[in-house]
Formats: structure tokens, C-alpha cells, sequence
């Protein structure tokens, strides 16, 4: 088998689709992030892809590694797009054998996946109703941005707006309900501190992107200070990102993310990893259907996977949504809380290549917030 053809996709809200083509008839579907550089990455996709022309798609590691290892390597750009065709790949030659991709990663470690859904919004609010409203849905964990913007010091009423929106849910659900506080890497050390001391008492999931990951000597600091667990991860680039991490022992869950981080077998491998140090892992996956059913795959083949981030309703999807672009929509539907194991061939997906193709023709423009301090400076989103 050889590959024949690339076609990429801009597809809104902010996702970019990427079919794999090969001479006898079988597609493989990956995903990549537009982040705020939409066309960069759609241009190095065609690119790279250009390079993949008559290879065979089953040397998925060979492949993996001439895309990644060039002499500039890593970073997002490059990263998102080796991730893209390398679920692509996977894709393809689960649909030759027949079997979901977890089958060639050792097989089920599981029954189910337990799933958390997000709330609240970019400036979170209302998100007593909005957790009340999730776990009539059958969901018993949610995840919520933490604040707005922070400068280095800040007042202390925003650092009580935060604790106020969480304590409401608590009162509201009690102690049982999973609650995750993403600090979105917006607050810088000296708050974070004090942000994440004040929320100790009330017993949350997880604490994520205290910091941002190039300060992550600051992590030690503060898992001294708390004992919720402290996650991070998802804008960390193949193993070798993660080394540091593993070796400092501070952080408590990784968040790898299938679309950037290297792929579906290099999340597999960072996984893994974590559990040698004893350590949880929340896949990072805020994005598109292929994304995250790149994710699932994973998480079945993973014991030390506790809890996945699934992004149907998620404030950025503006427009579309997952189920938008698929037909056997079954797939991302949730029951109490889980979402059944993926049993179809490869990613498991029917794509609807029509919708793509239209929505796609309307091209794409996505850009991250720009926020300001009050003194104008620029405030971390």
C-alpha cells in the first residue's frame, strides 16, 4: 500500500482536518490545531505532506520519526502537523486489519471512560447553574477556567471571585462532585500561590497550568503548599518535553495532547511514562471529533488514565460542534458520566466528508483573545 494524496480542510470553529489517501481506496482522517496560525500550519501540512507521497502508511514510527526529527524540530507548528498525519496513519491501518487502533497498543485496560465536561467560559460565570445543569446531564465532574486576567500582583477581590464562583458550586453539589480549576497558565507565581492556597479547602480535582510550563521550576513551590493534585502538560512537545517534569516529581496528573504532542503513539509513550513515576494522566483534547477520538484510543490502553476532557459544548465551538461533522454520531454520546469504549475500525469515525468540504469552503480565521492588564500590559489568556 502507498499514499497517494493529502487533502487538508480548514474547518470552523477553529479546526484543521487532514485526509490521507492511498492506492487501494482506504482514508485516514487526523487532526491539527489552527491555534492563531491557521494558514502556517496548512502550508507545512502540504508540505510535509508532499514528502509522505508513495510512502507505505503502515511504517507508522519510521514515518513518525523522519517527520519529526528534521534539525530544527519541535515546537507547535510542527508539532500539530507530525501529529495530524500520524493519527491519519493509524487510521488507515486500523481499517486495513479491521480493529480500533487501541488493539495494536495492547489491547483494553479498561471497561469504560470516565468523561468531565466544561463550564463557565472564558470569563467564567454562572457556574453554580452551569454544574447543576451538567450533572442533571448525567456528568459528576466538571473543569472551569479559574479567573481573568491577572497581573504579577493583583487585588485580592479577584483572587475572592474565584473562590466565591467555586464555593457556590460546592454548596450547591456538595463534596462528591468533581471540580477542576484551570488557572490557564493567566497567573503568574505570586498569585498563583496565593490563588491556589485560598482554594485548598475545597477538596478540587486538580489544579491546571498553575503556571505556565516554561516556568516550571515554579511547580515545586507550590505543590509545597497544597495538596490538591497539580496537572499540566498540554502544551508540552513529544516525550522529551516531558523528561523535566518526570524528573522533578512536583506535578501530579500530565495533560498530553493527541494533536500536538507527537501523535496517538506518542501520547501512548508519555502516558506510559507517568505511570512508571506513579503519576495520573487527564488527556488534554478541547478540540474537533478526530482529536478526540484519537484521544479514546489512548485512554483504553492506559490504566493510569483517570478522567478525559471531552469538548462537546465547549464555549470555543462556536457554530459547529463535533457531532456537526459526523455520521455515527453514537461515538461521543455520554451515559452517566462515561462514554462507551470505540469499537469500529481505526479511529472509529464516519466522517461527513460533505459538511467538511462546505464548511471548509468558507475558510477559516481563528485568533486567540489579546487581553490587557489595567495598566495595559498584556494579560496571559
Amino acid at each position: 500500500m502507498k499514499i497517494t494524496d493529502v487533502v487538508v480542510y480548514e474547518v470552523k470553529p477553529r479546526w484543521i482536518f487532514v485526509k490521507v489517501c492511498t492506492d487501494e481506496g482506504i482514508e485516514g482522517w487526523g487532526e491539527m490545531i489552527s491555534g492563531t496560525k491557521t494558514e502556517t500550519v496548512v502550508a507545512g501540512a502540504k508540505e510535509m505532506g508532499a514528502y509522505l507521497m508513495g510512502r507505505n502508511p503502515f511504517e507508522i514510527e519510521r514515518l513518525w520519526q523522519e517527520m519529526y526529527k528534521s534539525f530544527f524540530r519541535g515546537g507547535p507548528i510542527n508539532g500539530t502537523i507530525v501529529s495530524g498525519f500520524e493519527m491519519a496513519l493509524w487510521d488507515i491501518k486500523g481499517k486495513y486489519y479491521g480493529i480500533p487502533i487501541y488493539e495494536f497498543l495492547g489491547g483494553k485496560a479498561r471497561d469504560r471512560i470516565k468523561v468531565y465536561s466544561w463550564i463557565g467560559g472564558d470569563r467564567p460565570d454562572d457556574v453554580a447553574k452551569a454544574a447543576l445543569e451538567r450533572k442533571k446531564m448525567g456528568f459528576d465532574a466538571v473543569k472551569m477556567n479559574a479567573t481573568e486576567e491577572l497581573h504579577y500582583i493583583d487585588t485580592f477581590d479577584k483572587v475572592q471571585a474565584v473562590v466565591d464562583r467555586v464555593a457556590s458550586i460546592r454548596e450547591v453539589l456538595g463534596n462528591d462532585f468533581g471540580i477542576a480549576v484551570d488557572f490557564h497558565g493567566r497567573v503568574h507565581k505570586p498569585m498563583a500561590k496565593v490563588l491556589a492556597h485560598e482554594l485548598e479547602p475545597y477538596k478540587l480535582m486538580f489544579f491546571e497550568e498553575v503556571v505556565l510550563p516554561e516556568n516550571e521550576e515554579s511547580f515545586q513551590s507550590i505543590a509545597n503548599q497544597v495538596s490538591t493534585p497539580l496537572a499540566t502538560g498540554e502544551r508540552l512537545i513529544t516525550r522529551w518535553e516531558y523528561k523535566r517534569l518526570f524528573q522533578q516529581g512536583a506535578v501530579d496528573i500530565i495533560q498530553p495532547d493527541v494533536a500536538l504532542c507527537g501523535g496517538i503513539l506518542e501520547t501512548k509513550k508519555i502516558v506510559s511514562m507517568a505511570e512508571a513515576y506513579d503519576m495520573a494522566a487527564a488527556p488534554h483534547a478541547p478540540y474537533g471529533p478526530i482529536a478526540l477520538a484519537a484521544t479514546l484510543q489512548v485512554d483504553v490502553c492506559s490504566p493510569n488514565v483517570f478522567i478525559q476532557e471531552q469538548s462537546l459544548g465547549i464555549h470555543y465551538n462556536k457554530g459547529f460542534d463535533l457531532l456537526d461533522f459526523i455520521k455515527n454520531k453514537e461515538v461521543f454520546q455520554y451515559k452517566d458520566g462515561y462514554v462507551d469504549i470505540p469499537k469500529k475500525p481505526g479511529l472509529g469515525l464516519e466522517i461527513d466528508e460533505d459538511m467538511v468540504k462546505e464548511v471548509s469552503a468558507e475558510g477559516l480565521h481563528w485568533t486567540n483573545p489579546k487581553w490587557r492588564n489595567y495598566d495595559g500590559t498584556m494579560a496571559e489568556w
